[in-house]
C-alpha cells in the first residue's frame, strides 16, 4: 500500500491507499521540529489500531508547502518504511501540467496535487477552493493548464486574527447556523457568528462569480479541504465536493511515476 503524506502550513495529514482507495487517514499538527521518530511511535500505533503494520506500505509520497518539515517526513519513509519517498513536483513526479502563471516554481504542492486530480476526475474548465490555513480558488483551463488564482485568509485564521485584535470579543467555535437564519445579530457572539460564517459565503461567493465572469465559459467548482462541508448547505456555488482531493492526487502522481501514464 502507498502511504500518502500532505504536509500543510496547520496539519500533516496520512493517508494509506490501496489501488486508489483510500483506507485510512490520519492528522497530526505540523510542527518542523517533529523528528521522524516521533512520527514513527505516533503512525505506527495508528496503523496497528486499523489492522496494518509498517510492512504493509510498499510507498511513500510526500506533497509539502513546509519546507523544514519536509527532512524528518523522508527521513521517517527512509528508516521506517525501508525506501525513498517520491516528493511531488521533483523528478520522476514532476507535475505533467502547463503552469501558465508568472512564478510557476511558487506554485504550492497541495494546489497543483489539487488540480491534477480534479482534472482526472472531472472534465472542461474547474475552479478548486481549498480549504485550509488559506483559502485557495485555483482556474485550470479545459486542457488542463493552470492560469492562476486567488489567495484568501482561512476562516479559522479570520477569526483569530478577530479576536486577537478587539481585546472585548469572545472566542468562538466556527459552525453554520442553526435555526434562526437572521443576519442582524442581537447579541456580540451572534454578530460573531455571522460575520465570520455568512462574511465568508459572501466571500466565496462574490470571487467564485467574478472568476467566473472573467473566464466566460462554463466552469464546475470543486471544493476540497476540511471545511468545505459547513459551507455546503448554505451555498450552491460547489458543483461537487471531493474532501480527499489532495491524497487522491498524490496517489495518481505516484502511479503515474511507476506505471505511466
Amino acid at each position: 500500500m502507498l502511504l500518502a503524506i500532505d504536509a500543510g502550513n496547520t496539519n500533516v495529514v496520512f493517508a494509506l491507499v490501496d489501488s486508489g482507495t483510500i483506507k485510512a487517514r490520519w492528522r497530526i499538527a505540523t510542527d518542523p521540529r517533529r523528528t521522524a521518530d516521533e512520527y514513527a511511535v505516533w503512525l505506527s500505533q495508528l496503523l496497528t489500531l486499523e489492522g496494518y503494520d509498517r510492512g504493509a506500505v510498499t510507498g511513500v509520497i510526500i506533497a509539502t508547502v513546509v519546507p523544514r518539515a519536509l527532512h524528518n517526513l523522508q527521513t521517517l519513509a527512509r528508516k521506517y518504511f525501508g525506501g525513498e519517498p517520491l516528493i511531488a513536483g521533483e523528478p520522476p513526479v514532476e507535475w505533467g501540467m502547463q503552469l501558465d502563471v508568472e512564478e510557476p516554481h511558487a506554485v504550492g504542492a497541495d494546489r497543483a496535487v489539487n488540480m491534477i486530480a480534479a482534472h482526472a476526475l472531472h472534465a472542461g474548465d474547474l475552479i478548486t477552493i481549498d480549504f485550509g490555513t488559506a483559502t485557495t480558488f485555483d482556474f485550470s483551463d479545459f486542457r488542463g493548464a493552470y492560469k492562476g488564482g486567488i489567495i484568501a485568509p482561512g476562516i479559522n485564521l479570520s477569526l483569530d486574527a478577530l479576536v486577537t485584535a478587539a481585546a472585548k470579543l469572545p472566542r468562538i467555535a466556527i459552525e453554520a447556523p442553526a435555526g434562526n437564519m437572521s443576519v442582524i445579530g442581537r447579541d456580540t457572539v451572534s454578530q460573531m457568528h455571522i460575520g465570520i460564517y455568512w462574511g465568508y459565503i459572501a466571500m466565496i461567493e462574490g470571487l467564485v462569480g467574478r472568476m467566473k465572469a472573467e473566464v466566460g465559459r462554463p466552469v464546475k467548482v470543486i471544493a476540497t479541504g476540511g471545511l468545505a462541508t459547513l459551507f455546503e448547505k448554505q451555498t450552491d456555488v460547489f458543483d461537487v465536493i471531493e474532501p480527499d482531493l489532495t491524497i487522491q492526487g498524490l496517489a495518481m502522481l505516484w502511479d503515474r511515476a511507476h506505471i505511466g501514464g
